[in-house]
């Protein structure tokens, strides 16, 4: 045993009903660490019982997309067909695995359900998120290769091209999904990303409704609004920039336009963001509001900004705030994260979040 795994074995001994997090309080450790300490402990053969678990406090589950992103800075200006000066860098990533980074970041109890391959790209994504979620219910296919997102940036910090090898993703069918329904039905949410196919985001939408669990879906590309499930009631909140809402509607709308029509398939609550015109949000319960996007002068990376919002939202919507206080928290958390080297930036903390709501306001 190491050192933290010692510490967490004496914690059981005396008392085999301690939840994990009075665990990570003592030790002042993130809970989903807490939690991969003990699934390392009951692997060793250290722990037999789980009398430990009974006391946890139920978990928003993020399933979809956990992938290595890799990003390439360009210089100068891009010149095609040469060689260009570039420097780079590699984080872990992808929607979900991000989501559940941010939320865990801000003291929330997250569980990331995914898959990937058996390989070093994992090793190196399983290391970057231990801290901050749960791990153990992470499927691994010998034979797949874990996801990869490689981004080239300009000058400025745009976005030039896009280079996804997420295959592996077609593995998330609903054969695998159903094999997690033990986690899922405990879940106090359910947040999916549209990497997940189109038949398993129908069978969330439907296991959620039918044991009313709160429901969360965020999209991730125009070419991905394909997953969109066919019924859409019940639905507690969808998260899509415009771009992606006009290519799932196949019309050009405003985002006032298409909050609207998410809401008429029967979408609880809808938030349409458009980059530097902020965000529009509403419920069939209250008016459509639009909040304004904050001026920023520097922009560093825009990799990880909407998983940014999308997860600030999620986190203000549980913690009970309104839409529009709701939205602001998405809007100041990928403001700063746009302002960061990082996918998933270093100093968020619930307290920091609500300093940055306070000071970009």
């Amino acid at each position: 045993m190491n050192e933290n795994e010692q510490k967490i074995y004496d914690l059981i001994k005396k008392n085999a009903y301690i939840s994990q997090q009075e665990m990570a309080n003592a030790l002042e450790l993130s809970r989903p660490s807490v939690a991969n300490l003990i699934s390392g402990l009951v692997k060793k053969g250290y722990i037999r019982g789980k009398a430990y678990v009974l006391n946890d406090l139920k978990q928003i589950v993020c399933v979809g997309g956990a992938n290595l992103d890799r990003k390439v800075y360009v210089k100068d200006s891009i010149q095609l067909g040469t060689s260009n000066p570039i420097h780079s860098t590699k984080n872990a990533g992808g929607v979900a695995r991000n989501i559940a980074e941010n939320l865990g970041r801000l003291g929330m109890d997250a569980t990331l359900l995914t898959v990937s391959g058996s390989d070093s790209e994992w090793n190196y994504i399983a290391e970057q998120s231990l801290p901050y979620m749960n791990l153990e219910d992470v499927t691994h296919f010998s034979k797949a290769t874990t996801g990869s997102y490689t981004a080239v940036l300009d000058d400025t910090g745009g976005l030039v091209l896009g280079l996804a090898d997420m295959d592996v993703f077609d593995l998330m069918i609903p054969e695998w999904i159903q094999q997690h329904v033990s986690l899922l039905q405990q879940a106090k949410c359910i947040l999916a990303d549209l990497n997940c196919p189109k038949d398993t985001l129908q069978f969330l939408c439907k296991f959620a409704k039918s044991r009313d669990i709160p429901l969360i879906l965020v999209a991730v590309s125009a070419p991905k609004m394909k997953h969109i499930p066919d019924t859409l009631d019940g639905l507690n909140w969808m998260i899509t920039n415009l771009d992606e809402s006009n290519a799932f509607f196949n019309c050009d709308l405003t985002p006032t336009e298409a909050v609207e029509k998410w809401l008429a398939l029967g979408v609880e609550n809808v938030v349409i963001t458009k980059g530097k015109e902020g965000a529009v949000v509403g419920n069939k319960a209250e008016e459509i509001y639009h909040v304004p996007a904050i001026e920023t002068r520097e922009i560093i990376d825009v990799t990880g900004a909407g998983d940014a919002f999308s997860a600030a939202v999620a986190y203000a919507w549980l913690e009970g705030k309104s839409l529009i206080d709701i939205t602001k928290a998405g809007i100041a958390n990928a403001t700063k994260t746009l302002q960061s080297d990082y996918t998933v930036r270093r100093n968020l903390t619930a307290l920091q979040l609500q300093e940055d709501m306070e000071e970009l306001s």
